[in-house]
Parts: C-alpha cells; sequence; structure tokens
C-alpha cells in the first residue's frame, strides 16, 4: 500500500481517537515536505480545526504524536505553523520499494472489459500530399495521449479519418493524366505520397501561369485588376476540369473512380511507410468518400425533427444564436456537404462501431469554432458524448528557417525530418564515442532509437496548446532536457545492471525492511518513483503528455544526482548495495514504462 495511504488512514484513526469525530479521508491533506524542512510528506491542518477547536500549532503537535505513538510508518514529525511534517521510518521506505519492484506497471492502471472506451482521432491527412512536419506533431500527440489515456484505466480507440474526396484530390488525378505519362512508384523510385504529391504542386504551377495569363488578358481589355483576378481563377481550363472531374467522381463515373483508386492507393503506402518509421498506428481508419453521404443524412433527419432549418435558397442551416453563436451552414443550396456535414457522418459511423463513452479529436487550433460548434451539433442530434467531446487543441510547429526544408521549399516534409533525425543521431553519437566497439547492425537501430527519441520527445515535452520551434540540433543533445539525456540514463543503468550480474551480484525480489536501511537520497528516488502514478493519473486528466515527459525528466535528474554521490556496483556493504541496485532497476523500469507512454523507444545500450 502507498505511503500516504497509510499515513492519511492512520490520520482519520487519530482525529477520531483524539477529537471523537469521524473524518472523510479527503480532509486528510498530504503533500511533499519543501526542502527547507525536516519531513518527507506534510499533513495540511487547517481544514481540522474546526473539529479540533485549537489553535493550528497545537492541533498539529496533538495530531504528530498520536502517528508517531500509533503508526509505525511515522518515525518523526516536526511543526511548522499549521503544517505537520511527517519523516517517514526507513522501513517503510523499503517496503514502499518492494512494491513498486513487484509491479512491472506501478502507476499505471490496466484496463478492464467495463472500463470507459475512449476513441482518439488523430493524423487526418489528405491523399494529395506526403505528411509534414504538422503532422508530425499531431500524429505524436495522438498517439501518446492514446497510450496515456490507457495507463489510466481506460480502454481505447486509435482512429483517423483520410480526407480521399474533394477537388484537391482531382487537382493531382487531372495533372497525373496530363503530365504523368503512366509514371508510377515503381518507375519513378518514390514514395507513392510524394509521387502524388508532385503532381498537386505540378498543378498549381501550371494552374498559375494560366491565370496570369487570363488576368492579362483581362486586364488589356479595361477589366479592373481584382475582378480580373477572380474571373481568371474561376475560368481558368486547368480547375475547369478539374471541377468536370470532381462532378464525374461524385456521379460515380467508373474511370474517374478507377484512376481514384489506383492513386489513393499508391498515397496509403507511403503513409504506412511514413506511420511505421514514426512508430505510430490506427485500430481503424475512416474516409471521408463513405462519411460525407452518411452526414448528409444525418443532417437531413435532424431537419426533419426540427433540429434545423432550411432557407429559400434550399441550403440547410443550424442556429447557433441561443448558445451565443452564428447560423452554420451544414448543406449547401445545391445539397452538397460541407466538413461540419462531413464530421457528423463521421460520428454517426463510429457510433454505430463502436460504444463510445469519450471522443477526442486531436485537430490545431485554427479549428477551436469548428469543434465548439460540432459538440453543440452532435449533441443536439443525440450522440451521449456529443457535449462532452473534447477538442485536443495545439499549436503550430516550426524549424528554424532554412533548415530541412522540402523539395517544395515550402514545407516539412516528414521523410526528410526523420531521415535527417536519424543520420544527426548517428553523427552525434560517433562524435561523442557512444559507438565504439558495437556492430553496424547495431549502430543503425540504436540512431533510429535516439534520433527518433530526440525527435518525438522535443516535441511532446513543449504544452501542446502552445506554438513551438523545433531545433533539431538542440534535440539531440545528451544533457539537458532532451530525449537522448533520458535515453543515456537508461543505457547506463541497463549497463550497471548485466556487469552486476556478471559480477554474481544478487538482485533479490523483495528487500528485508529491517536491514535494507535507504539513505536521504535514496528516499528521495523512492519518493520520486512513486510519484509517477500522479503524473500518469494528471497526464490523463489534463490530457497532457508533456507532463510525463516533464516526470521523465525529473527521475531521471535524481538518479544522475545519486549516481553522481553514490556508488553502486562499488558499495561494500551488501545490504546497501542490492538496495541500490534495485532502486536502479525500478528507475530504468520507470524511465522505460514512462517513455513508451510518449512512444519513445530506451536502448539497451549506448
Amino acid at each position: 500500500m502507498k505511503i500516504e495511504s497509510v499515513i492519511a488512514g492512520a490520520a482519520v484513526s487519530g482525529i477520531k481517537a483524539l477529537y471523537g469525530q469521524d473524518v472523510p479521508a479527503k480532509m486528510v491533506q498530504l503533500q511533499k515536505t519543501k526542502r527547507e524542512f525536516e519531513g518527507n510528506l506534510t499533513l495540511v491542518v487547517f481544514p481540522l480545526l474546526r473539529i479540533s477547536k485549537k489553535k493550528p500549532e497545537e492541533t498539529a503537535e496533538e495530531i504528530g504524536r498520536w502517528l508517531a505513538d500509533n503508526c509505525t510508518a511515522v518515525a518523526s514529525y516536526n511543526v511548522v505553523k499549521g503544517f505537520l511534517n511527517l519523516v517517514i521510518a526507513p522501513a517503510a521506505w523499503t517496503g514502499l520499494l518492494n512494491d513498486i519492484n513487484a509491479d512491472p506497471h506501478y502507476g499505471e492502471t490496466a484496463a478492464t472489459a467495463g472500463s470507459p472506451l475512449v476513441m482518439i482521432e488523430y493524423s487526418s491527412p489528405n491523399t494529395n500530399k506526403p505528411l509534414h512536419l504538422g503532422h508530425v506533431r499531431n500524429n505524436l500527440l495522438g498517439w501518446s495521449l492514446a497510450q496515456i489515456m490507457q495507463a489510466n484505466g481506460n480502454r481505447v480507440v486509435k482512429t483517423n479519418i483520410v480526407n480521399d474526396r474533394g477537388i484537391h484530390i482531382c487537382k493531382s488525378m487531372l495533372a497525373w493524366l496530363k503530365w504523368g505519362n503512366g509514371e508510377t512508384p515503381e518507375t519513378s523510385g518514390k514514395k507513392g505520397d510524394h509521387l502524388i504529391g508532385d503532381y498537386y504542386v505540378a498543378f498549381d504551377k501550371h494552374y498559375r501561369e494560366e491565370v496570369k495569363e487570363l488576368v492579362a488578358k483581362y486586364t488589356a481589355e479595361g477589366m479592373a485588376a481584382e475582378e480580373a483576378e477572380k474571373k481568371a481563377k474561376d475560368e481558368a481550363p486547368l480547375i475547369r476540369e478539374a471541377h468536370e472531374m470532381l462532378v464525374k467522381w461524385e456521379q460515380g463515373d467508373e474511370e474517374v473512380r478507377s484512376l481514384w483508386r489506383k492513386m489513393n492507393g499508391w498515397v496509403y503506402a507511403g503513409f504506412d511507410e511514413t506511420y511505421k518509421a514514426l512508430g505510430v498506428g490506427f485500430d481503424k481508419i475512416y474516409y471521408e468518400s463513405d462519411t460525407y453521404l452518411k452526414g448528409k443524412a444525418k443532417v437531413e433527419e435532424g431537419l426533419a425533427k426540427g433540429l434545423f432549418e432550411r432557407h429559400a435558397d434550399g441550403s440547410v442551416w443550424a442556429d447557433l444564436t441561443a448558445e451565443g453563436l452564428d447560423q452554420k451552414l451544414l448543406l449547401r443550396s445545391d445539397g452538397t456537404s460541407v466538413y461540419m456535414t462531413q464530421d457528423i457522418g463521421t460520428a454517426e459511423m463510429r457510433f454505430n462501431d463502436y460504444p463510445i463513452d469519450k471522443m477526442i479529436y486531436v485537430v490545431g487550433n485554427e479549428q477551436n469554432y469548428h469543434f465548439q460548434v460540432l459538440s453543440i451539433l452532435l449533441d443536439r442530434l443525440g450522440f451521449k458524448w456529443g457535449k462532452e467531446l473534447v477538442h485536443f487543441s495545439y499549436g503550430m510547429v516550426e524549424l528554424p528557417n532554412g533548415k530541412m526544408k522540402s523539395r517544395e521549399g515550402t514545407v516539412v516534409d516528414a521523410d526528410d525530418l526523420i531521415a535527417e533525425m536519424v543520420s544527426q543521431a548517428r553523427r552525434t553519437s560517433e562524435e561523442l564515442g557512444k559507438f565504439d566497439d558495437i556492430s553496424e547492425a547495431e549502430r543503425d537501430e540504436i540512431a533510429r532509437i535516439v534520433g527518433l527519441g530526440a525527435l518525438k520527445y522535443f516535441i511532446l515535452k513543449v504544452d501542446a496548446r502552445k506554438n513551438m520551434l523545433f531545433n533539431p540540433e538542440e534535440s539531440i543533445d545528451f544533457n539537458g532536457n532532451t530525449g537522448p539525456f533520458i535515453q543515456y540514463t537508461h543505457a547506463r543503468i541497463r549497463s550497471i545492471l548485466r556487469k552486476a550480474e556478471a559480477e554474481g551480484a544478487s538482485l533479490p525480489e523483495r528487500l528485508d525492511p529491517e536491514t535494507a536501511q535507504p539513505n536521504e537520497k535514496e528516499v528521495e528516488l523512492i519518493q520520486k518513483l512513486n510519484e509517477y502514478g500522479a503524473a500518469v493519473e494528471q497526464a490523463g486528466k489534463d490530457y497532457s503528455p508533456s507532463g510525463i515527459a516533464n516526470y521523465c525528466y525529473e527521475l531521471t535528474k535524481e538518479f544522475n544526482q545519486f549516481y553522481h554521490d553514490y556508488s553502486i556496483l562499488k558499495e561494500p556493504d551488501a545490504a546497501k548495495k542490492q538496495l541500490r541496485l534495485v532502486l536502479a532497476r525500478n528507475v530504468a523500469k520507470t524511465i522505460k514504462n514512462g517513455m513508451a507512454l510518449l512512444g519513445i523507444e530506451v536502448p539497451e545500450r549506448m
């Protein structure tokens, strides 16, 4: 049992014995003692004064004396104003370390068949271009959030909605027909998503040339510049052809649909490679080509129930003025759907597929208003989780100017970024001599783990709501608040444990509380290990991977300070050596578990 639970239970008994009154456990507020005071845990007595009817110092003194006499976990106490500082007995800390050691996932809660079902949507790519840096942050946040929610005892379904229809897809398709000459990923040597992205760029290049020519023509005829540009953009032959292709797609034209399926298939294969490299995945993928008609039907159903209204031009709207918002378009006058309609359709399909208790959308903060409206609409339509849906809103991520730009020079390609991070991790490791005496295959694997760990940690340690600047050089540093620093500490501990095993040292499953007496530094480490559960719980409440990253860094710092001050392998006292080895093993375990919640691997050696 956790020490906090033991102390809280004893305090409740003590208050009853001292003042003759039962108190709920929540009134017993325990917190970590401030460093400037002696003690490990502090009991705040102010909420108890109405029961004791005595001064804060007197109340704290009486409760402290009772605990010291009646609770074996309390070695001594001191009172500072209204705060009762408790020194926990060494044997209690050893007992806690034994509990931590006995549980491979101490601090995490396993889901059961009856646990709440949380669905998390992330990634949401378009099939006309490869994944970029913004998608990287989205995928890393979504995957990590899924692990954190699962570690808090939820059943989790990871889902993706792919934007696989619309004018942007037709642009790539039309460009390929015009200038592709039958090119495929195999003949070009390019990933499918990159190939299609190149044709999207080609369309835009030719389209801009057409617009420029038409603007010159219209202005020469005396048309105002602004009007000429608008007319040119609408009437350029390429955009007209793209719209004609879209109409054919919506009518089910088999020739267009066949090309659409083929080119999207190339893109999906490319996406899968990127997802695999990032270490993320999904339990279920939805496609907007399947969901947009469902959304239209759901809106028509809401219209029939009087939830929405049809305007004179035939368009359908939701009146949100009662909620302090405006009116929201759901179906255009020609009956076509908008993004909101598609999201309603996707929600309908998901709700039919899964008994969702909570829905979390991982989408950038530019969509805050969209999800505020979606929540209201889903609630109106009867989705039980609609009102409580969570928009996990995050800020933009950018690189320093001029670094790792994509082949188009406008966005940072995810594949380029991953490859460069792995390459940079290899260079840095070689320069620091961390690749001495290991095979080429091990070097490749460690470079991959460290490079991706650096990328993921640097992005996830930042509060998701904030915009951030990702600096590749800063991220691959073996000192400071970085992924490689934490990974290297894990590898160092694993090396210590291997050496101990080679030397014949024993690592017992349980330490003897009477002989294994932790010193002050060891107590701080045990206490920090015990805080992992609270960090996981808080990260789940706040939807905050950065909380886990911060905990892993603090634990790593704590261990490195301990390791600087105390020897492990050279400790002559057998009981102390055993304690430190068990402590080190559990620090490594907790680092590994915590980093796994961030989707980060930790190497056994570096």
